[in-house]
């Protein structure tokens, strides 16, 4: 099932902040395995399949490093279409010798890295859906460790040559202030639904059954701060709505649930969600 097209709401688009623009497109082309969609003088859109943008990279002016113990980017992750695509990406990672995280979360087989700035990134690929288990509304999902040597084994016969043209912005996963009142936002707000929970500190949320679009986390403490606008990290994403109608009832909700909502002469929809995370309501 394709959880990233209609009728699923989802993530996909993600802007971050860097403070090298060609260090972070020599990264995310010959690390990550992007293609450059266009450039300005201060920012790039990457893309996979050469005409949809899923990542912008952008240099603030006076850019600061990675502010610590703050709201914002916990990483966004890169989905890709088969286990075989996660082994010929495993394997390049290993030649080069970057530094992985890696995870069996039942639905999905993920790894992590950082890009030269501290911005987290996760690239995964999902399980059939018909392989989750559901209990009371809720997704079972662990942190166990990946069969790396089976996943390689998937990638075996084809060289790696940067992401297959099917690859999506799978989710984002956010440092929140408040972890009660950001799901409200989101459940409430933009239609949303808490899929599965990690006690008090961790939620993740989904349209149509997914696993999880949206992870939200506390990790970086209740009550933690917005990080300033030129600072490295998360400058916004897009909640990507499958009609106008949807679009409209999401924004007008969060009106009345007290939330500025801006709309642009241009059509732009953008609000923040309480720990000050920037989003665009696109359709």
């Amino acid at each position: 099932m394709n959880f990233h097209q209609p009728p699923f709401t989802h993530i996909n688009h993600v802007t971050i902040n860097v403070q090298d623009l060609k260090r972070s497109l020599d990264f995310y082309q010959e690390i990550i395995g992007f293609s450059v969609l266009s450039t300005s003088k201060n920012e790039a859109q990457l893309t996979a399949d050469g005409k949809t943008p899923l990542l912008t990279v952008h240099q603030p002016q006076d850019v600061i490093p990675k502010q610590p113990r703050t709201t914002g980017l916990y990483h966004f992750a890169i989905l890709l279409p088969e286990r075989a695509d996660l082994g010929r990406i495993l394997n390049h990672f290993a030649q080069l010798n970057i530094p992985l995280g890696s995870s069996d979360h039942l639905v999905s087989e993920a790894l992590y890295l950082n890009d030269p700035d501290g911005n987290g990134i996760e690239v995964y690929w999902d399980k059939p859906h018909s392989t989750w288990t559901w209990k009371g509304g809720q997704v079972e999902m662990a942190v166990d460790p990946i069969d790396a040597r089976a996943i390689l084994a998937e990638g075996e016969g084809e060289p790696w040559t940067g992401l297959p043209s099917k690859t999506v912005m799978g989710h984002l996963h956010m440092h929140a202030a408040d972890l009660d009142e950001t799901a409200d936002f989101y459940t409430k707000g933009l239609g949303f639904e808490v899929v599965s929970a990690l006690g008090n500190q961790a939620l993740f949320l989904s349209t149509g059954r997914y696993h999880h679009h949206i992870g939200l986390n506390t990790w970086n403490g209740t009550g933690a701060p917005k990080p300033a606008e030129n600072s490295v990290g998360l400058q916004s994403f897009n909640v990507h709505f499958p009609s106008q109608d949807e679009r409209v009832a999401a924004a007008s909700r969060l009106k009345t649930l007290g939330y500025q909502v801006e709309t642009g002469q241009d059509g732009t929809i953008s609000t923040e969600d309480p720990s000050g995370n920037k989003m665009f309501l696109t359709i």
